[in-house]
C-alpha cells in the first residue's frame, strides 16, 4: 500500500530541515526520509559541526596555553557531545510539529512515488505531490587514488583518525583545505598546503587572501601554488604525494580536499528525466526546480555555494514557490561567507577586484584590530576589518573581515548592506555610537578611515 503525503522531503541537513518546516508551517502534510539512523545529515555529521567543534577546542587550547601534545581523538570526543546535542535538538524539531520521519534510502520510481529501502531491507512505497532533494554532498574521488588506505583520507574519514599525525599534507587550498591546516597546525603538525591555483580562496578580496596566505605561513605552512598531483603512493608508514611538477611530497597521511560529488546516485532521477551534471549535482532553475516541476533539489546537491546558511535559506524559499507559485530567491543570493580558519574569515558584497571590473568608483576604509581596545584586552590582535564604498553616494558595496569573530562582526554591515537608500551608507557607521570597547567599533573607526579618504 502506497502512503500520500503533500510534500515528501529526501535528507535532513539543513535544506531539507528548512524545506519541511516552512512547508509544515504552511498546513502541509509532510514527511522526511532520512538514509541514515539520526537526523542532520552531513552538516551536523560529518562537515560543519564536527569541524568547527574541533576549531573550537584548538582555538582554546592555543589561547590558555600549548597545544603541543594535543590530543587529536579525545579533542573530536568533546566534539561529539554538541554533536549529540544538535541531533536531539534537530529531531525534536520533527517531533513536534507532526513530521514523519522515515528512516531508508529513497528512490523514485515514477515522478510522483519514492521506494524507501530501510536498513531491516523492507521496502514502502510513498507518493507525494511535490519533492525535495536535499540529499547533500560528499568530496571527489579520483579514480586513481585509493581512498580504501588507512593513510588516504578525505574531509569526512579525517574525522576517524585515531591519533594525532605528525605531518600531514592536504591537496587542495579550498575552504576545506585551509580550514584544517590553521586547524592541524595549530596542534603543531608538520603541514604541506597544495593549491592547484595561483591564490588561496581566490573568491576573496585580494587583502584578505594576502593576510590569510601571510598568517598561515607565519605558523608555519608550507604552501605550493599551481601544482597538480601526478600519482599517490601510500605504504603503512606514510603518503607520498608525486606532483607533476617532479616534487615528492611524504607525510604521515594525506587529507584530500579537491571537490565534492553531490549525493544523487542511485536515486532513479534520469529514469524520470531529472537532469545532473558530470559532478552529480542536481540542475536547477533560479527557483530550486529540477527538470521536473514539481521536484526540487538544495543544498549541496545543487554545488554552489555549499554553505549551511544557504541551504537552510534554499530550502525555505524553494518551499514557498511550491505552494504560493512565488519565492524571494535574491534573498539567498547576497549572503556571506565564512570560513572558519584560525583566525576566521567572512565578507559579503563586492571584493576590489569586481568593483575594478566593474568600474565603480569606490574608495576603502580599513580598521586594523591592533589598534582596538577590545582587541588589545582580549589579545586577539590580529585581523582586519575592510569598508568598500561608493566615492559619490557612499552606498556600503562591500564588507571583509579576516580576524577572531569575524563570522560574527560580518553581519552588522550586512544588516546595513541589506537597508536601502541613505540608510546604507558609510554615514550609518559614522553617526552610531558604538558601546566601548568593543569589536563592533572597528566599523566606526574604518568608516572614518574611508572618508578620510575622500
Amino acid at each position: 500500500m502506497t502512503k500520500h503525503y503533500d510534500i515528501i522531503v529526501i535528507g535532513t541537513g539543513p535544506g531539507g530541515e528548512g524545506a519541511a518546516m516552512k512547508a509544515k508551517k504552511e498546513g502541509k502534510k509532510v514527511a522526511v526520509v532520512e538514509e541514515f539512523s539520526q537526523v542532520g545529515g552531513n552538516c551536523t555529521h560529518r562537515g560543519t559541526i564536527p569541524s568547527k567543534a574541533l576549531r573550537q577546542s584548538i582555538q582554546q587550547m592555543a589561547e590558555y596555553g600549548s597545544t603541543l601534545g594535543a590530543d587529536y581523538k579525545l579533542l573530536l570526543d568533546k566534539a561529539s557531545s554538541v554533536i549529540t546535542r544538535q541531533v536531539t535538538m534537530r529531531r525534536g524539531f520533527y517531533d513536534r510539529n507532526g513530521i514523519k520521519v522515515i528512516h531508508g534510502r529513497a528512490k523514485f520510481v515514477d515522478s510522483n512515488a519514492v521506494e524507501v529501502h530501510s536498513q531491516n531491507e523492507l521496502t514502502r512505497r510513498y507518493s507525494a505531490d511535490g519533492f525535495f532533494v536535499a540529499t547533500g554532498a560528499r568530496p571527489y574521488h579520483p579514480p586513481d587514488i585509493d581512498f580504501s588506505h588507512p593513510r588516504v583520507l578525505d574531509s569526512d574519514t579525517i574525522l576517524d583518525l585515531k591519533k594525532t599525525p605528525r605531518s600531514l599534507t592536504i591537496y587542495g587550498a579550498g575552504v576545506i583545505g585551509c580550514e584544517y591546516a590553521s586547524i592541524f597546525r595549530s596542534m603543531q603538525v608538520k603541514l604541506n598546503l597544495i593549491n592547484t591555483r595561483n591564490q588561496l580562496l581566490s573568491f576573496l578580496d585580494d587583502e584578505i587572501i594576502d593576510a590569510l596566505a601571510y598568517h598561515l605561513r607565519e605558523q608555519g605552512v608550507l604552501i605550493r601554488h599551481n601544482e597538480e598531483y601526478e600519482k599517490v603512493e601510500a605504504d603503512d608508514n606514510g603518503v607520498t604525494l608525486h606532483l607533476k611538477s617532479n616534487k615528492r611530497i611524504r607525510s604521515d597521511y594525506l587529507l584530500w580536499a579537491q571537490g565534492r560529488t553531490g549525493n544523487s546516485d542511485n536515486m532513479g532521477l534520469e529514469e524520470i528525466g531529472i537532469e545532473r551534471n558530470i559532478r552529480g549535482s542536481i540542475v536547477v532553475n533560479e527557483n530550486y526546480q529540477s527538470t521536473q516541476p514539481h521536484i526540487y533539489a538544495i543544498g549541496d546537491v545543487v554545488g554552489y555555494p555549499s554553505l549551511a546558511s544557504a541551504a537552510y535559506d534554499q530550502g525555505r524559499f524553494a518551499a514557498t514557490h511550491l505552494i504560493f507559485d512565488q519565492c524571494p530567491h535574491q534573498l539567498v543570493d547576497h549572503i556571506p561567507t565564512g570560513i572558519y580558519t584560525i583566525p576566521e574569515i567572512s565578507s559579503i558584497g563586492f571584493n576590489e577586484r569586481e568593483l575594478t571590473a566593474k568600474k565603480t568608483p569606490y574608495e576603502v576604509g580599513h580598521s586594523f584590530f591592533r589598534h582596538l581596545a577590545r582587541a588589545q584586552i582580549s589579545g586577539r590582535t590580529t585581523g582586519i576589518l575592510k569598508i568598500l564604498f561608493h566615492r559619490e553616494s557612499l552606498e556600503i558595496l562591500g564588507i571583509h573581515c579576516f580576524g577572531s569573530q569575524a563570522s560574527e562582526i560580518v553581519h552588522i554591515g550586512q544588516a546595513i548592506m541589506s537597508q536601502t537608500g541613505e540608510a546604507n551608507t558609510l554615514m550609518y557607521f559614522i553617526n552610531t555610537t558604538f558601546n566601548y570597547p568593543t569589536m563592533a567599533e572597528a566599523y566606526r573607526v574604518a568608516a572614518l578611515n574611508g572618508l578620510n579618504r575622500i
